[in-house]
């Protein structure tokens, strides 16, 4: 039986917390590939950060200058585009700044054993770029079809860095954590009962100071007259937050998945997103099915609906499309299953050209979460689009 009543947390980062420094420099690199051959370009790029020092490993595919004619990549390169990421963000401090660091490439050429799985030859279409089974998800608790307690963490932090880039909260620092609590009542959130943002601050704040600072633009993300009670809201509880970035903590590409996707609200693979171009089916396939997911939801067939996808290495059509309505769906889920690959192809070459995915657009994926975003013109969050909303009510009104 299915809770009604309860409390659910979610937590988010902020684009200047160390993992997703390294996120954003991995998908600048993936974006820089994709400029150069939007085709046939391959990507598997892995950062680490620490006190001044960021290190880029992994395999790719590209054409000159970025790989040259013995499959050397162009190390230049690669440091101005993660030079350039760092930079974006804003770290331009004694432990960490984006002119100052070493930064050392390790990227490598695919190996050929991948690339004759992936490749499309001969009556082979291209396969998926490794196993794995994706997820994607969709409710009615917030305008964007989004969990309220991810969707009001990424919110804040959002909030924070645009005041922190416009100059309006000067003392604030790239690296932040936002946790929201939120309270369900008949199954629907209601009110926040705790919020916890921690944020790096400049050495001449004080806890109070940063309290303060932070306070308004809590309550402006917030719907009215949800803001939690005063002694449940925590900001830096540790009481200084000056050390922070990569100086404070190494980071690593893909070890935020969860605040990437659904704050624990809904299932994950495992696989991360950052660092692949869209031949992974780690990244394409869980934005198809955040695609087909939100659209059932938009369409008015559930008010929620998880989806999972299953892929072989090599093997261009999905092992299995699960979907799930909770019970509360307005149609058979076999049929809709059905329906859905009828109107979408979900091979990796189909999700690439459905979602026009070959672009670079994935630098401004790696903070603040890849779904619940609004569509851009040049491509970007293509997978919010809800452009299945006729298609999908047309096939159950015939059916």
């Amino acid at each position: 039986m299915r809770k009604t009543n309860y409390l659910f947390t979610s937590e988010s980062v902020s684009e200047g917390h160390p993992d997703k420094m390294c996120d954003r420099i991995s998908d600048a690199v993936v974006d820089c590939f994709l400029t150069a051959d939007p085709e046939n370009a391959r990507v598997a790029c892995e950062t680490m950060c620490t006190t001044n020092r960021i290190m880029i490993a992994g395999e790719v595919r590209g054409p000159g200058p970025l790989v040259n004619e013995s499959n050397e990549v162009n190390q230049e390169i690669i440091t101005e585009v993660a030079r350039h990421a760092v930079k974006e963000i804003g770290y331009e401090q004694e432990g960490f700044h984006w002119r100052e660091s070493d930064v050392m490439v390790f990227l490598h050429a695919q190996s050929p054993d991948i690339a004759q799985g992936v490749d499309a030859s001969g009556n082979k279409d291209l396969g998926a770029g490794d196993q794995g089974l994706m997820f994607g998800y969709a409710c009615r608790q917030t305008e964007a079809l989004m969990p309220a307690p991810i969707y009001y963490s990424h919110a804040i932090l959002y909030s924070l860095a645009e005041a922190r880039h416009s100059g309006a909260a000067p003392d604030l620092g790239p690296d932040a954590k936002s946790q929201v609590t939120l309270e369900y009542s008949e199954g629907k959130p209601v009110r926040a009962t705790s919020v916890v943002v921690s944020t790096q601050h400049a050495d001449s704040l004080q806890q109070a100071d940063v309290r303060e600072i932070v306070r308004p633009y809590v309550e402006n993300v917030l719907p009215g007259g949800w803001m939690c009670p005063d002694d449940e809201f925590y900001v830096n509880p540790t009481g200084r937050f000056v050390i922070g970035g990569p100086d404070g903590d190494s980071g690593l590409t893909g070890r935020k998945i969860i605040v990437d996707t659904y704050g624990g609200a809904a299932p994950h693979g495992g696989g991360a997103f950052s660092g692949k171009d869209p031949t992974k089916v780690d990244r394409s396939a869980a934005y198809a099915a955040r695609y087909l997911a939100k659209n059932v939801v938009a369409a008015g067939i559930a008010e929620e609906c998880t989806i999972q996808v299953a892929y072989a290495i090599g093997v261009a059509k999905p092992l299995s499309v699960y979907i799930d309505t909770n019970g509360e769906g307005e149609v058979d889920e076999v049929r809709l299953s059905a329906v859905l690959q009828e109107l979408v192809d979900l091979t990796p070459r189909g999700i690439r050209e459905h979602l026009a995915l070959n672009k670079p657009i994935y630098a401004r994926t790696a903070a603040y979460g890849h779904f619940g975003r609004e569509p851009e013109p040049d491509g970007g969050f293509s997978w919010e689009r809800t452009d299945l909303i006729d298609d999908l009510n047309s096939a159950f009104e015939a059916g």
